[in-house]
């Protein structure tokens, strides 16, 4: 067996561990704090197992078909976070822990995989194509649009202001239809289009993968369940602000982390691949999950909106900026990598002190 493959296997039993660890202390009614730490461990390492699980099965589809499914099913325990939350009434955590994923992936991963692909280069660069940067940001200023529109209505308090619930889930109906016919168009247009570099072996067979891709999803509910349910005595206990727990603890725990396989793919000089991964993540949190989640909140007692603070609509504007303009030309440099991971870093600071 290669040695991979036993690093594969041995992480993975280590997650399952950590998983079940997470449980008992749970079910035991062990000290929230405790509950909270291994349960975010628990919840970052499903994660990945569920990113490498679908890469797996994705293989069969080809490689655009991989990173939108990979994308998709890597944020099942965002999902289920923000789900929980909302049925604990968390709110702040549900809204914070979204706009934490975009940021992380868009700023912090992207930023990394910038680095690791320019080291990768012979030249000092490192190019991609532009296509789904591109498209990304489109998407991604659709999404910011409402979001703005919305921050603004609800700033000077008009008459639409009080209609926030409706307006969030029509807009979140038009985000959906948009980002159906977008992929509809870039699935096809890939299938003409040269495949992107994937190299290597998948270390999984497709049965073992489908097997995983279950046991990581089940998993990834559970544990959300208990990061939940340990939250706010936890947060109180470590004197962090719950917007500091949404916006970097959940973000990276239940989304980042699956991303990371990015950062190893633009190391190995697949730049392509590492970009198509990332940008997806992006762009689906943006006009898929965010507005999904706002029609499955319209189901529980508190409802998710498109209504955020003027501090992480700001962040929001500024990070889409920031995205078009250093991929929108199918290269970037080190220091546009290092660009974006000092904007994350300063709105994580921000959080902190809220």
């Amino acid at each position: 067996m290669p040695a991979e493959a036993v690093r594969t296997a041995v992480f993975t039993a280590a997650v399952l561990t950590v998983t079940v660890v997470a449980g008992v202390l749970n079910y035991k009614g062990a000290a929230p704090v405790a509950v909270f730490i291994v349960s975010g461990i628990a919840l970052a390492g499903l994660a990945w197992v569920v990113a490498v699980a679908t890469e797996a099965v994705g293989t069969r589809f080809g490689p655009a078909a991989t990173g939108v499914l990979q994308s998709t099913l890597g944020n099942l325990p965002e999902l289920f976070v923000v789900l929980f939350a909302l049925g604990a009434g968390e709110v702040v955590v549900a809204k914070t822990s979204i706009v934490g994923s975009l940021l992380a992936n868009a700023l912090v991963v992207l930023g990394l995989v910038i680095i690791a692909g320019v080291r990768a280069s012979d030249e000092r660069v490192m190019r991609f194509r532009a296509r789904l940067p591109n498209d990304t940001a489109t998407l991604l200023f659709l999404a910011v649009f409402i979001i703005v529109l919305l921050g603004l209505s609800d700033t000077v308090g008009d008459r639409a202001s009080r209609h926030q619930v409706a307006i969030s889930a029509i807009g979140a109906v038009f985000l959906l239809a948009v980002y159906g016919v977008w992929l509809w168009g870039y699935l096809r247009a890939e299938q003409r289009e040269p495949a992107l570099e994937q190299g290597g072996e998948h270390l999984l067979r497709f049965d073992i993968a489908v097997a995983l891709l279950a046991l990581g999803g089940a998993g990834a509910a559970f544990v959300s369940d208990w990061f939940v349910n340990a939250l706010d005595p936890a947060t109180k206990s470590l004197g962090i602000s719950k917007a500091f727990t949404g916006l970097v603890i959940v973000a990276i725990a239940g989304n980042a982390v699956e991303n990371v396989a990015g950062i190893f793919l633009a190391a190995k000089g697949r730049a392509d691949h590492a970009v198509s991964v990332v940008i997806n993540s992006v762009s689906q949190i943006a006009v898929f999950l965010y507005p999904a989640l706002v029609l499955l909140s319209l189901f529980f007692t508190h409802r998710l909106t498109f209504v955020l603070g003027a501090v992480y609509i700001g962040a929001l504007v500024l990070t889409a900026l920031a995205v078009w303009q250093i991929t929108g030309d199918g290269e970037a440099y080190a220091f546009e990598g290092l660009a974006l991971i000092a904007l994350y870093g300063i709105v994580a600071v921000l959080a902190f002190y809220e």
